[in-house]
């Protein structure tokens, strides 16, 4: 079974992945293979430089993440072809990976921050959603990036609505009450996927 594992920013979806790796279920995590295909003289990143142009190469040849998401953030259409560019390839990466671990695993969990936002639900048997206040979110967020209130408030903007996200989820984790009540959760999740399996 490959499930989804999503949320919203400052959420804690990266501390709920820690402790579904901690309980021995593996993680493909979409954020890093989305690192890894851009690196340099890759396919992806031809395709970028083809686009955008060699002005937003560092030094040591890799893209400067900073620039380019400067001119993307900017630009709705430029956002489109980078992510046309990038989507397919990281797709499939992650799909091969899961599918690889499905092997030896009965249970893989992908670690996909814009599950929703891209459409993807229908890669999954099911879709966990790391979901908080809005409150919450605000204020972790606020901390974690040390931003204004204007501009967290601008980023979580920027993704669906994590009550929209809980709503189209199949199982919703609770992390707004400390570590232990959401490692509660995570344990009852994994009992409950191995009484089915049993």
């Amino acid at each position: 079974m490959i499930v989804g594992l999503t949320g919203g920013i400052g959420s804690g979806k990266s501390t709920v992945a820690k402790l579904f790796i901690k309980y021995g279920i593996p993680i493909v995590d979409v954020d890093q293979i989305a690192r890894e295909v851009v690196k340099p003289n890759l396919e992806a990143w031809q395709k970028i430089i083809e686009h955008f142009g060699e002005e937003i190469l560092l030094p040591n040849q890799e893209i400067d993440r900073k620039k380019l998401g400067r001119i993307i953030f900017q630009d709705e259409k430029k956002r489109k072809i980078l992510n046309d560019i990038t989507h397919p390839i990281i797709i499939q990466k992650t799909l091969d990976q899961a599918r690889e671990l499905e092997k030896k695993h009965s249970l893989v969990i992908v670690d996909i921050p814009l599950l929703f936002e891209s459409k993807r639900e229908e890669l999954f048997d099911q879709i966990i959603v790391v979901y908080v206040p809005f409150a919450v979110q605000l204020e972790r967020l606020m901390k974690r990036d040390q931003i204004s209130k204007e501009e967290a408030i601008m980023k979580i903007k920027s993704q669906m609505d994590l009550e929209e996200k809980k709503k189209r989820a199949d199982l919703v984790i609770y992390n707004d009450k400390g570590i232990d009540k959401t490692e509660e959760q995570v344990k009852q999740i994994i009992a409950d996927w191995q009484r089915k399996r049993i």
